[in-house]
């Protein structure tokens, strides 16, 4: 079956519009959970849509959404993107869908769907993936993926511009020849190609750290609920070391390794990526 795509909106924290895609399949809903997914800092919902649409051919409701600042969604009044912030736009989220959910979550998508699952409580998140993402991540890997998200805040001349910086950014990435995909996640202003994000994410002075080690462990610690830990082999941002302290301290975690991908492992190699993700979640 091919399942339909729509896009959906819900009220984050504070009535904040969140902007997603959903696919319906036609067939019987059989009460299987929704798989909602959330990207990582600086990408939005197109991320997931490759895989998104072959999880719900198999028959699954699968939402994915834009995070509070990204994408269609609305920016953060006084430009408020903590990860408490973006876990309590997931619980209202949660509480709209009204069905238990499998989280799959990217690097923030990631440490948001901790946060959430462990607050939500096993009834309500019933499965958590987690891509390229543990608690003890290396902070010269976010240093650099914050320095190229800053660099680059002015927006792009060209197109061309854009995908070149992004060759360069990820240099074991095939350059796409067809650029019509970057208009996803950039848009045209006043001459300019920006990010389709807003700059405040990465602009705006916090008195702490995005995420506080200590507390996504006590909350990833305390789940009993499927997991599955990816890492691409290429990641700069999740180390070996650090997906053995992750296996250490969550023994009942599920893991995959992809060997031709990065940080950015959906969009590095979508097809081992959606392989694995369908595995563990129609397993």
């Amino acid at each position: 079956m091919t399942a339909v795509l729509q896009p959906v909106r819900f009220q984050g924290d504070g009535g904040l519009c969140l902007v997603g895609d959903e696919w319906n399949s036609s067939g019987p809903d059989d009460g299987s959970p929704t798989i909602l997914m959330l990207h990582g800092g600086g990408q939005n919902r197109f991320s997931w849509k490759n895989t998104g649409q072959i999880l719900a051919n198999r028959g699954l409701h699968v939402i994915a959404l834009d995070a509070r600042g990204h994408g269609d969604s609305d920016r953060a009044p006084n430009s408020d993107y903590t990860l408490h912030a973006l876990a309590r736009d997931i619980a209202a989220v949660l509480a709209q869908i009204d069905r238990p959910v499998v989280i799959v979550g990217a690097s923030m998508g990631g440490m948001t769907g901790m946060l959430t699952a462990a607050q939500a409580g096993p009834h309500q998140v019933t499965g958590l993936v987690l891509v390229d993402v543990v608690p003890r991540f290396q902070n010269e890997g976010t240093a650099r993926i914050r320095e190229f998200m800053t660099r680059h805040v002015h927006g792009f001349e060209t197109l061309e511009h854009a995908a070149d910086a992004i060759a360069e950014y990820l240099p074991y990435r095939k350059r796409q020849r067809n650029l019509d995909g970057l208009k996803k996640n950039l848009h045209q202003r006043e001459g300019r190609w920006h990010w389709h994000w807003d700059p405040a994410f990465v602009t705006a002075i916090r008195d702490e750290p995005f995420a506080d080690v200590d507390e996504l462990e006590r909350a990833v610690g305390q789940l009993d609920i499927p997991i599955l830990l990816i890492r691409g082999r290429l990641s700069d941002v999740v180390s070996p070391e650090g997906v053995a302290d992750f296996l250490s301290k969550v023994p009942h975690a599920q893991f995959v390794e992809l060997s031709d991908a990065g940080h950015t492992a959906a969009g590095d190699d979508n097809d081992a990526f959606t392989d694995a993700v369908v595995g563990f979640i129609t397993r």
